[in-house]
């Protein structure tokens, strides 16, 4: 069908062609409604590309919870090439496609796909097209998007046709086209070229009933209206499916009934149920059902929906029968479904999906078989796959109790896979049936998982403790019990997370202990196996563990990657920032921050998402941008706050604090941070006083309030002295330098502190400190020794505001030149910001001095400038003469 209306995205299109032809490769997705063009546009693409090899598929409902189900359909014709991509790459693909039972690790897939579609580009362009991509198996979907934004330099193009939006989705970074409907006078031109004898009442009544869709305009052109009644899109749609349908013969609509119960497009299968060769011909003649290759296709999705759910329940379970003995090999008529059942043990899980919708009522054989299914599924990382067959091995359960069962096992599994309203509606669904206990010891704990991760922290603490005390398995106990003293230390509820250690009783980890006098954990000492156990990454930084916990988690991710655990790795992603923005590695802990909050996001989990908002906030308030943390602040509160989650609103609130203090504005900074230690303030928390102590106490003497830093100090101290952690012994030190009048040797001990250099922005912002008293104390070249280290750390973490004052600490350790003789270069300073109107006090809140020392300064000025006041600075010459210019 010629395509009518459609140059923009022929245009857009063409483009794309035209970059993969020159090298510059790239991608497209476009978007829109269903029957909206999108599949035209990829067929013209396909037909404008004939000097490419064109590699395509499409997602299928059926299809979207098998893993690398849509990869083995592109790549099924130039499979010959995998045998020729390096060993770690082709055993990856080979694992995904199925061929080989290695454990799938979902990047080297990515990498191997990526490095086949390159070699072919070698001989000529390649397109990649894959229509229905919202139904894509999630695997798929991320092969596709990582290859996509890898093809800048490649003879290559992927084109991609979806329902949804790409903005908050899979594809959001990709460049993409929205197809929106065709304005009448090209809807005018498609409905006489579907329909030349259409008349123009006919003609005028189509395009407003089909507002633009093609799909809608091409139907009801071919449809003749039901006198007196107004054709509408929707139901009227349905209707012109349903007529075109119930025009065919009798086989022919039993083919096009198991093609849609199929859902794959495998033409194989189909041919091996049995269908005559005259029932293809009528079907491909209808225009309703198209063949290429192997591939089966209805000529749109909807026509498939229509096809299924009108016919007659008992012809779709014939259908899905018959295609069980297919798949299973079994094809004689009198083997019934519970034989079936029996003999196909480890069927595929197509065969138990098949056996299921064929079920009459309960059936415990197919619901078992099921189960088994989702098990297998489960254990390769495919938790929404064996989520969606365990409810429905409970739909089909007879007895409660296995329902039950089966309902809370696929709560959890919906759970990880990131589908919280699942989980939620199958734990409801399994309470109903067998009590909250026993679901809680079927789930393993998992409403107060879902309350931890999505909702109010004291309701999670009693869900989980009282669920530790059902469980009869001791490790799912103590993982529980994990949880709950981390929602109590969460909710900044230290009785709650006392009550939650006492239950665990040794059995808990060390880290989450308050430390006796002298503690020191060792390495040794953590329990680190899993996610759920091991402490949250704020206390593992308190403790100075970071760099181990954070290799453990690293192994965690990796093995999470080859999942579709999505809860897991949201939160272990989100652990991993905190520990690298500690160890400096700043740019992966943007970049983890970034990706865990995605996640996050699109599974709902807002904690995790604030969480990850909160360390680009800290992030954004040592690099100087004020705005963004603001605004990630009020977001994170947003959240927080009602749930009384303190920990996340006192994250919030320490970045706010840093961000002013590092602006120079001290004041305000000590406002923000003393909530942090303010009793019942709802960013009141022990941990974030703790880690922000350093920032309250400097923020407390540039502001002139030395007696207010004193609190904040001792926290730092006596943490140093229970559990000689060298961060918090080198911040002893620091803030008693900053609060005594002989600083040097408190600044020398905290830089000698074996380890403390393993932090390089607190050493180095420790150096800066030390440079500038050496500046002030006029030791100049010291003080340009301190400064250059703590400047090109800064410079290298992109710490601009610190870079900014190491920088202008080290311009005042020069020596004057020319005329500025007159003024030191702190008087200088001192000057050029009062001739601009500032108070002392804020140009000593610039300038990180006292008031006091500002007026000392002018004092110095006046006589030497020869002014008497303040205004006439306005006229002193300050880049020439140093004279007054009138």
């Amino acid at each position: 069908m010629d395509l009518h209306g459609r140059q923009r995205e022929r245009k857009v299109v063409g483009e794309l062609l035209d970059d993969a032809r020159a090298g510059n490769g790239t991608s497209l997705v476009l978007w829109g409604d269903p029957g909206i063009g999108k599949t035209a546009l990829l067929e013209h693409a396909i037909g404008a590309a004939g000097d490419f090899t064109v590699l395509s598929c499409r997602g299928t409902r059926l299809e979207s919870g098998l893993a690398f189900a849509g990869i083995h359909a592109l790549l099924w014709p130039v499979l010959d090439g995998v045998d020729t991509l390096p060993e770690p790459q082709r055993t990856a693909l080979r694992s995904a496609l199925g061929c080989d039972e290695t454990p799938v690790d979902r990047f080297l897939v990515g990498g191997a796909v990526l490095a086949l579609v390159c070699r072919l580009a070698e001989q000529r362009p390649v397109l990649v097209v894959a229509d229905d991509a919202q139904w894509l198996d999630e695997a798929t979907a991320q092969c596709l998007a990582f290859v996509s934004r890898r093809l800048r330099t490649v003879r290559a193009a992927v084109l991609l046709a979806t329902y949804e939006d790409p903005a908050c989705g899979t594809w959001d970074q990709l460049p993409a086209v929205e197809v929106r409907g065709l304005d009448d006078d090209s809807a005018r031109l498609l409905a006489a070229a579907t329909a030349p004898g259409l008349d123009e009442v006919s003609i005028r009544r189509t395009i407003r009933a089909a507002a633009g869709n093609p799909l809608a305009l091409a139907e009801l052109a071919l449809t003749p209206p039901v006198p007196g009644e107004q054709i509408a899109v929707g139901p009227r749609l349905r209707r012109a499916f349903t007529a075109r349908i119930e025009a065919l013969a009798t086989s022919t609509r039993a083919l096009l009934l198991l093609a849609a119960a199929e859902d794959r497009g495998d033409r194989q299968v189909l041919q091996q149920a049995g269908v005559d060769a005259v029932a293809w011909d009528e079907a491909l003649r209808s225009g309703l059902l198209g063949v290429q290759g192997d591939r089966v296709r209805f000529r749109h999705p909807l026509i498939r929906t229509v096809v299924y759910e009108n016919a007659p329940a008992s012809e779709r379970k014939a259908a899905h029968r018959l295609l069980a003995r297919v798949l299973s090999g079994r094809n004689a008529e009198d083997f019934g479904t519970r034989h079936l059942a029996a003999a196909t043990d480890n069927a595929d899980e197509l065969v138990a999906w098949h056996l299921a919708a064929a079920a009459d009522g309960a059936d415990e054989d197919v619901a078992g078989l099921l189960e088994k299914a989702a098990g297998r599924a489960q254990a390769r990382g495919g938790c929404a796959t064996a989520a969606r067959a365990l409810g429905r091995a409970a739909e089909l359960s007879p007895d409660p109790a296995d329902a039950a069962r089966r309902l809370a096992r696929g709560a959890r599994a919906a759970w990880e896979a990131g589908q919280v309203d699942l989980a939620r509606e199958y734990l409801l669904r399994a309470e109903e049936l067998a009590g909250e206990a026993a679901v809680g010891e079927l789930s393993e704990g998992l409403r107060g998982l879902i309350e931890f991760a999505h909702g109010d922290q004291e309701r999670a603490f009693r869900y989980l403790t009282g669920d530790m005390r059902v469980v009869s398995d001791q490790d799912t106990a103590v993982e529980l019990g994990t949880m709950a003293v981390r929602a109590g230390w969460s909710a900044g509820r230290t009785g709650l997370q006392a009550e939650a250690l006492r239950q665990l009783g040794g059995r808990a980890d060390p880290l989450l202990f308050e430390p006796a006098s002298g503690a020191v954990v060792r390495d040794d000492d953590l329990r680190l196996d899993s996610w759920r156990v091991t402490p949250p990454a704020p206390l593992c930084v308190a403790w100075g563990v970071e760099r181990s916990v954070s290799e453990a988690l690293g192994r965690q991710i990796a093995e999470l990657r080859r999942t579709d655990s999505v809860t897991a790795l949201a939160a272990v992603l989100a652990q991993t920032v905190t520990l690298d923005i500690a160890q400096g590695d700043w740019s992966r802990a943007a970049a983890s921050a970034e990706e865990g909050m995605r996640l996050a996001e699109e599974i709902g989990a807002d904690h995790l998402a604030t969480q990850c908002r909160n360390c680009l906030g800290w992030l954004a308030a040592v690099r100087g941008d004020e705005q963004t943390v603001a605004s990630l602040a009020e977001r994170s509160r947003e959240v927080s706050v009602p749930r009384g989650v303190r920990v996340l609103t006192a994250a919030a609130t320490w970045n706010l604090g840093m961000s002013a203090l590092f602006a120079g504005r001290p004041e305000e900074a000590l406002e923000h941070l003393s909530r942090l230690t303010e009793p019942e303030h709802d960013a009141s928390h022990p941990t974030f006083a703790l880690l922000a102590a350093v920032d309250t106490v400097e923020a407390a003497v540039h502001a002139g309030q030395p007696d207010a830093a004193e609190p904040h100090a001792n926290l730092v101290r006596d943490w140093a002295e229970r559990t000689g952690a060298a961060w918090a012994v080198s911040a002893g030190h620091l803030t008693r330098a900053l609060l005594t009048s002989e600083p040097e040797e408190e600044f020398r001990l905290a830089l000698a502190v074996p380890g403390a250099s393993a932090r390089p922005f607190a050493h180095a912002r420790t150096r800066l400190l030390f440079g500038e008293w050496l500046r002030r104390a006029r030791r100049r070249t010291e003080a340009r020794a301190q400064l250059g280290e703590a400047a090109a750390t800064f410079q290298r973490l992109g710490a601009t505001p610190l870079l900014e004052r190491a920088t202008s600490e080290q311009e005042l350790t020069e020596q004057p030149r020319g005329a500025a003789h007159l003024l030191t270069s702190q008087e200088l300073r001192v000057a050029r910001l009062a001739r601009e109107g500032l108070t002392n006090r804020e140009i000593a809140a610039q300038l990180l001095i006292s008031p006091r020392t500002v007026g000392h300064h002018l004092s110095n000025v006046f006589p030497k400038l020869g002014v008497v006041t303040r205004a006439e600075l306005s006229h002193i010459d300050f880049d020439g003469s140093m004279r007054l210019t009138r």
